[in-house]
């Protein structure tokens, strides 16, 4: 029998919504009569916006004909999406990023899985805890994780930074130096924020002791206050040091189309002076056939003033669930951060019930699914996720079941 990798192997359980998915598939078969309301998954909800649809219907006709049908992408993505995105996206913060730094994917989650096979295997990874998993698990996969604990549910070579009610959910710096520093602002799953003075702190960190930041900036769209950045490179020095991930799944509502880019500056460099550009873009041009011109085409109709009006219309829908949300649990007596720069609620379990014995609560007794905090990392523990990605009417019935408890 062939040999498989024994990294995979060393991954304890299923994925957590995987996990989540069938706990709740059971229940539904169980009971056919109740009406369940998902407030778990990060799943948009709400249709495309007619620019991207009006984009996504010219794209397919494009396509068509055969003066104007398109094949495979060119591997960094096309110069009409990248040349938007540089002027419109990074411009106005100030971001020196050229179009050419920026690589096209099918989403946020494959770049932040994926980015972490050009670095060698011995390299020292930080994490947040509580952490978006796939930061994680993608990096057992890779062989760079050590041996798991099942006592404290810690990797033995990971480096966590612990993220609780203490420090505001946001990380300090680690008493042991890392290569590889992931940091997720908006936050997932807590939906804390940092200001612009603290990113720069942690560029500054970074740039002294030479590790590379990934910043998956997934929910900057989400962010109303001014002093919270958008981009990591509204900081000094963040092209030496960081690598920037972006999705077009929360800010356009592209969940079903699949869209996202990374950005990796020429400026940053390995431990001999190899160009993390250069690697990124070689392996980008093996794994990868581009996304679809169709696709990338409503990408750019994101950016048209009316895409840009109607997008910010979307992102105020799923606030305001998120306002409901917050302002609802808190009335009824729980404690509630996150919703305000994020569309994340990060609750406080009642009555130290744990975070699945919470979860279990709530789907049985209310019919409303979220996610247990300790499945982002044992500093969840203790706390549940609800996301506003719910239509309004469902978020309003779900808030109002839960207080009635």
């Amino acid at each position: 029998m062939i040999k498989v990798n024994e990294d995979y192997l060393k991954l304890p359980g299923s994925y957590l919504f995987s996990t989540i998915a069938k706990k709740v598939a059971a229940f539904s078969e169980a009971n056919p009569d109740k009406k369940i309301i998902r407030l778990g998954i990060g799943d948009v909800t709400q249709p495309l916006c007619p620019t991207v649809i009006k984009a996504l219907h010219d794209a397919v006709d494009e396509m068509a004909d055969a003066g104007t049908f398109k094949g495979y992408a060119p591997d960094l993505g096309y110069a009409f999406l990248r040349d938007t995105i540089s002027e419109k996206v990074y411009k106005p913060l100030g971001a020196d990023i050229a179009s050419d730094e920026i690589f096209v994917s099918d989403g946020a989650k494959s770049d932040c899985g994926n980015i972490q096979e050009i670095f060698a295997k011995d390299v020292k990874v930080a994490v947040c805890d509580p952490v978006y998993p796939v930061y994680v698990d993608t990096n057992v996969m890779a062989g760079r994780a050590g041996s798991y604990d099942p006592a404290t549910e810690l990797w033995s070579d990971v480096v966590y930074m612990p993220c609780t009610a203490d420090n505001g959910f946001a990380p300090e710096f680690p008493s042991e130096v890392p290569d590889i520093i992931y940091l997720c602002f908006p936050n997932n799953p807590t939906g804390a924020t940092i200001t612009k003075a603290q990113l720069q702190e942690w560029v500054d960190y970074a740039a002294r002791n030479r590790a590379v930041i990934i910043y998956d900036a997934a929910y900057e769209a989400y962010i109303s206050e001014p002093d919270v950045p958008h981009s990591i490179y509204e900081c000094e020095g963040a092209r030496e040091c960081a690598i920037e991930i972006r999705s077009f799944s929360k800010n356009a509502g592209f969940t079903g189309l699949r869209l996202g880019y990374t950005v990796i500056p020429k400026d940053l460099k390995g431990e001999n002076g190899e160009s993390l550009h250069a690697l990124w873009a070689r392996r980008h041009g093996t794994k990868f056939n581009g996304a679809p011109y169709i696709v990338q085409k409503a990408g750019e109709a994101v950016y048209s003033e009316e895409g840009q009006r109607e997008t910010r219309e979307q992102i105020a829908y799923y606030m305001n669930n998120a306002k409901v949300i917050y302002e609802g649990l808190k009335a009824a007596g729980y404690t509630v951060s996150g919703g305000v720069n994020a569309p994340y609620i990060w609750l406080k379990t009642p009555d130290n019930m744990s975070s699945w014995d919470f979860f279990d609560y709530l789907l049985e007794k209310a019919n409303v699914v979220g996610t247990p905090g300790s499945g982002f990392g044992p500093s969840g523990e203790g706390y549940f996720r609800l996301t506003a990605f719910g239509s309004y009417e469902n978020t309003v019935q779900a808030i109002e079941r839960i207080k009635s408890l």
